[in-house]
């Protein structure tokens, strides 16, 4: 489809519910009232009209199809799409629309949503030579609308307190010091002090500021009904685990000591074969100790197929640090029914308080600290052997009551898949309760 016509759909569903939207009265709807702004299509339609405009990043107009989810990987799934990842704000954007207990009326709200597409504003900042040194500039022009443009008092109202938005890329391309000179990689989005107030969900937030919340990132599953969701976990379940531990990824191939490079030699050293001695959760035995999947220059990122196969027969997802802690691949795995193996806090329990409660990390998830792999001689291998076969069942039915957390169903779902919170509801319900609570810190001072 074209561009253009992806637009057209997008708009015509965007403000055919801004001009639908009731008072809801709806006990069920005390506290959870959401007004969605109404922005200038610059802030977020705009914006996919210049999918191939940044020739240093990848061009991503085939990942806006489905309102975001991409293309199908194949004609006959119903739930299976090539997502791109940055397209979360758009994703959202889709689903906000469907969410029940939407008003027209900002004075009614509790939360209020801007659907501003701030990754993809960021495009041009981070990769259009013309803009590199005005990165300060990303999101100004956003709050001049809100705050002299737009209708009086919505913003003022709480200072920004009330007001959320979602950023599809890690809070650390968005926060470039405004005092650095010259300017380094990033814009300074995130240092603004007029956005201060406002809750930010990010893939991955940094540890200090108080703004920014970390969600899932998508994954290429988006089922649109009950039944399409509890296939594919009755699959995951009856999934035989014949390899020990797996690694789907890049990187490793430096001469510096890294925990990617440890994770690369372990599988090469006479350990990626030859593990039928070695029983696994399932009473049976694994025929590989150790599975690497080469995910390089991007080539598993729209292509699920390359690297769930291999997760679906894996007890352990290794998930390592790369550029930033976090990884798309953690819900990959955990969608696999692979237990997710963190070698940095900063990878998961610190990240997505909301979604992997924090207290129940060590019920689905193992933790090896990276130093002592990399410069202790710690073989990841002797850890996940010891573990006892009945202590991996348990952890691999616990990941699989995480399935419905970390997905976002696709919009639109049947009224029973709605009943089960997705990351979506959760990241909603989250931000309301963050909300309500910051709005009685500033009342009390």
């Amino acid at each position: 489809m074209a561009i253009k016509s992806i637009i057209l759909t997008l708009s015509f569903v965007f403000f055919f519910t801004l001009a639908n939207s009731q008072q809801y009265s709806d006990p069920e709807c005390a506290g959870r009232r959401i007004h969605i702004r109404d922005l200038p299509p610059q802030f977020n339609l705009h914006l996919l009209s210049n999918c191939s405009h940044y020739p240093l990043s990848d061009d991503f107009c085939p990942y806006l199809p489905n309102h975001g989810l991409g293309h199908k990987t194949h004609n006959q799934t119903r739930s299976w799409f090539r997502t791109d990842p940055f397209m979360l704000e758009l994703i959202f954007h889709r689903r906000m629309l469907d969410y029940p207990c939407l008003t027209p009326d900002p004075r009614r709200a509790d939360a209020v949503f801007l659907p501003y597409y701030a990754g993809l504003d960021s495009l041009r900042y981070l990769y259009d030579p013309n803009h590199y040194n005005s990165s300060s500039q990303h999101g100004l022009n956003l709050f001049r609308f809100l705050k002299h443009r737009d209708s009086p008092g919505i913003w003022e109202r709480n200072r920004g307190h009330d007001h959320f938005f979602v950023a599809s890329r890690p809070a650390w391309d968005l926060s470039q010091p405004l005092t650095n000179d010259p300017p380094v990689w990033g814009t300074s989005l995130l240092e603004l002090p007029e956005f201060y107030n406002v809750t930010v969900l990010t893939f991955e937030s940094r540890a200090y500021p108080w703004q920014e919340v970390a969600i899932p990132y998508p994954t290429s599953f988006h089922p649109p009904n009950t039944a399409l969701l509890e296939s594919w976990v009755g699959r995951v379940r009856r999934s035989r685990r014949t390899t020990l531990m797996l690694f789907a990824g890049g990187g490793g191939v430096s001469a510096s000591p890294n925990i990617r490079r440890s994770i690369r030699m372990e599988c090469d050293n006479g350990t990626g074969v030859g593990g039928g001695d070695v029983v696994n959760g399932d009473g049976g035995s694994y025929s590989t100790l150790c599975e690497f999947v080469d995910c390089s220059n991007g080539v598993c990122e729209h292509d699920p197929i390359r690297f769930m196969r291999p997760m679906l027969q894996a007890t352990f997802c290794l998930q390592p640090p790369g550029d930033t802690p976090t990884r798309r691949s953690t819900f990959d795995g955990i969608l696999a029914g692979c237990i997710p193996v963190f070698f940095e806090e900063q990878s998961a329990k610190k990240q997505y308080r909301w979604h992997l409660p924090e207290g129940q990390y060590g019920e689905f998830s193992v933790f090896i600290p990276k130093e002592d792999v990399v410069f202790k001689g710690l073989r990841i291998l002797d850890v996940l052997m010891g573990i006892p076969r009945g202590e991996v069942r348990r952890m691999r039915e616990k990941v699989i009551e995480l399935i419905p957390r970390v997905m976002y169903r696709k919009h639109g779902s049947s009224l029973g898949l709605k009943s089960k919170k997705d990351a979506f509801d959760i990241a909603v319900e989250g931000t309301l309760e963050r909300i309500k609570s910051r709005l009685q810190e500033v009342s009390v001072h």
